[in-house]
């Protein structure tokens, strides 16, 4: 049974990421986007951005740059953050979700106390595969499968944003998905299908839009807040009847394990 419902997952995931996720889905969706929501004067604005060194976290940080205000890199906290981006990518050698709840807890005392903060996580629309799965959240038991932890570590995130917008209401938070770009990560962790779909793929910069959007947009923050966004559209977290759900129990031992992680690193 788990087999084919995995069958089922990446067989609808994938068609889906045809029609939304490639270059064309991006052309797609930017015909109903407001040209007006990016122009925006950000001086006196802080920004944090994770992995601003390349792909889409370079492509973020060069357009809010261009709007008047240098960032932030990772390992530099503004004394008033106004927002932080995080940002993990297939091949990256840290554990993708507990980095994401180690830095997002460590900085939300100091968003707090600022105007208008804001916090996005980018995830991935391969999360829509993965069910969260508490009982191995090390990836210990069985074959490790570098794709799948990718995915299941993004859906843990899209929980834990769920979970943080519930518990911190002074704070927007928000998970995107960037879509199917051509970055150095997807180049190098995933060569076979960088080869097979290049001609198709998401430039950085529109990889990074809604990433963008949701941090200088002022339409941004009148949507609820946790939500998952492709190309600036809250969308769902599942697929239709694909049995990825979890419990709120499931979804605490999860934010209650990463916190039992996390205190090993605090001083």
């Amino acid at each position: 049974m788990k087999l084919k419902m995995s069958i089922y997952r990446n067989a609808v995931w994938f068609m889906k990421g045809l029609q939304e996720y490639t270059k064309g889905g991006y052309e797609a969706a930017a015909k109903h986007f407001v040209a007006a929501d990016l122009e925006v004067n950000l001086s006196g604005r802080d920004f944090m951005i994770t992995g601003a060194n390349s792909g889409i976290g370079k492509a973020t940080a060069f357009e809010i740059a261009k709007r008047e205000r240098p960032c932030s890199p990772a390992g530099h906290v503004q004394p008033q953050a106004g927002v932080g981006v995080c940002a993990a990518f297939p091949g990256e050698p840290q554990p993708a979700c507990p980095g994401t709840y180690i830095l997002t807890t460590a900085l939300i005392p100091a968003l707090k106390k600022s105007q208008d903060p804001r916090v996005i996580t980018v995830s991935s629309g391969g999360m829509l595969v993965q069910k969260l799965n508490v009982d191995d959240l090390q990836f210990e038991k069985g074959t490790f499968d570098g794709t799948m932890a990718y995915a299941q570590n993004k859906r843990q995130q899209v929980i834990l944003t769920e979970r943080w917008a519930g518990q911190h209401k002074e704070i927007h938070f928000s998970s995107m998905h960037p879509g199917w770009a051509d970055t150095p990560a997807v180049r190098s962790a995933m060569p076979d299908f960088h080869q097979k779909m290049k001609n198709r793929l998401r430039t950085e910069a529109q990889g990074a839009d809604t990433v963008l959007w949701l941090a200088v947009a002022a339409s941004a923050v009148k949507n609820p807040s946790g939500l998952f966004y492709q190309d600036r559209k809250a969308v769902s977290t599942h697929l239709p009847l694909a049995a990825t759900r979890s419990t709120p129990a499931e979804e605490e031992r999860l934010q209650s394990a990463l916190e039992q992680l996390a205190q090993r690193f605090k001083p």
